[in-house]
């Protein structure tokens, strides 16, 4: 017996795709005609018109709201999906006490191979620069499982370079955030390809997990037992991951964070948290107390908001870390955070810090695009130990005085370096700022 196949009138009635922000135009311009046409027309009672009259205009309304909530969601990424908008997503299957270091005891050495499979990447922006593909992990240490983008350099399938390990950078967003947001509204890969190509950045393997990963809350990327080991998801099973179907550099040489807003927390937190997984760290615009964020779930109680502030963990570090941060952030946005952070570092702990002027704009999009190269120019001088182009040119410097790679960028024009004194901790930092 044969089976007939009903295909949908949408195959895509997503949160973020194009057919439902096309059904919303329609639907917009016909509640806009509706009362045009009809408002006269409507027939019965004094009442019944009235009532019929405020329904067509309540829809009219609620289709231009919805119309524009959903062009500033796909500009900005703020939700993947209609669980994350409706908060009925849950990524974690577990949530077991790993204990200090988020491993649960497991030997991540003697863990098994797996090969993940990718397919490209759909939405704004992520079939640009070669591609970005995703794939859906499910955490073996964390618990948690959930999409992960990955976009390679150009290099990276080039014969020339088929023995190399390239360097990793972890993409966060901030929250609300979706992981493409790096690649659909920041244009991370567009902006980097040809610099890559030309040698001016070094060849890094881009990596957006999923942070949203539960309902309603921001994990704050920590290890909550009961509720989510967000810190094992990003800072053990994405880079196990990378590491298994990637040639990627082992860690933590080679391999960094970087993230916006919350995500720029994240970013300096697990940085700070974790020398031996990460050897850098980005943050725009981030924040130290984690109650910055009203739905943080690591900033409701007093015990740990401490524990998962970076300056707390950096202020009482046994043994500062050998990590290397680069913070940036307006005044009363990041700046004074990034500063109180250059002050409790102590070597081989480096900070440098730039401050962007208001004219900038604010905590947007527009404020952290214009970032971007400047802080892979830095990430490539501190994490891949890679002479740009230019440099190469140049005569040979000191490796404790450098050529500074942060130069503000275009729309971020009157972005300065904050003195050696507040805004580094360390003399090759330090001459990094002059």
């Amino acid at each position: 017996m044969n089976r007939i196949r009903v295909l949908p009138l949408y195959p895509d009635m997503s949160l973020t795709g194009t057919p439902f922000l096309c059904t919303l135009a329609v639907l917009s311009v016909l509640a806009l005609g509706l009362p045009l046409v009809l408002w006269t027309r409507v027939r019965g009672p004094r009442a019944v018109r009235a009532v019929t009259r405020v329904l067509m205009l309540l829809f009219a309304q609620l289709t231009a709201v919805a119309l524009v909530f959903t062009l500033v969601n796909n500009a900005n990424q703020l939700y993947d999906d209609w669980g994350d908008l409706l908060g009925t997503a849950d990524h974690v299957e577990h949530a077991a006490d790993l204990g200090a270091d988020g491993t649960g005891g497991v030997s991540l050495e003697r863990l098994p191979r797996v090969r993940q499979a990718f397919k490209p990447a759909g939405g704004p922006g992520m079939r640009a620069a070669g591609g970005v593909r995703v794939t859906k992990l499910e955490g073996r240490v964390s618990g948690v499982r959930g999409e992960v983008y990955v976009w390679l350099p150009p290099q990276y399938d080039d014969p020339a370079w088929r023995d190399h390990r390239f360097p990793v950078v972890e993409l966060l967003p901030g929250y609300p955030g979706s992981a493409k947001a790096w690649f659909g509204t920041l244009d991370a890969h567009e902006q980097l390809l040809p610099l890559m190509r030309s040698g001016r950045i070094a060849p890094f393997i881009l990596v957006a997990p999923r942070t949203n990963l539960l309902p309603g809350a921001d994990t704050g990327c920590a290890n909550l037992p009961g509720k989510v080991n967000a810190d094992s998801w990003l800072s053990v099973d994405v880079p196990r991951m990378v590491m298994d179907n990637f040639r990627a550099q082992s860690a933590p040489r080679g391999w960094a964070v970087a993230g916006y807003s919350a995500g720029g927390h994240c970013a300096t937190r697990l940085a700070v948290a974790h020398p031996d997984r990460y050897r850098a760290a980005v943050s725009l615009s981030g924040y130290n107390d984690p109650a910055a964020e009203r739905t943080s779930l690591t900033g409701r109680d007093p015990a740990l908001r401490a524990a998962h502030n970076p300056l707390t963990l950096l202020r009482e570090a046994v043994t500062p870390p050998k990590i290397s941060l680069y913070l940036s952030g307006q005044q009363d946005d990041g700046y004074e955070d990034a500063l109180a952070l250059g002050r409790a570092a102590k070597a081989p702990t480096s900070v440098q810090v730039v401050k962007l002027p208001k004219s900038a704009g604010g905590h947007t999009m527009a404020l952290w695009k214009p970032q971007v190269v400047p802080a892979f120019r830095w990430l490539t001088e501190e994490l891949a130990g890679h002479r740009t182009a230019t440099d190469r040119t140049a005569t040979d410097r000191t490796a404790s005085h450098r050529t500074d790679v942060t130069p503000p960028g275009p729309s971020n024009a009157g972005a300065t370096r904050a003195a050696p004194a507040s805004g580094s901790a360390s003399p090759a930092a330090a001459a990094r700022t002059r």
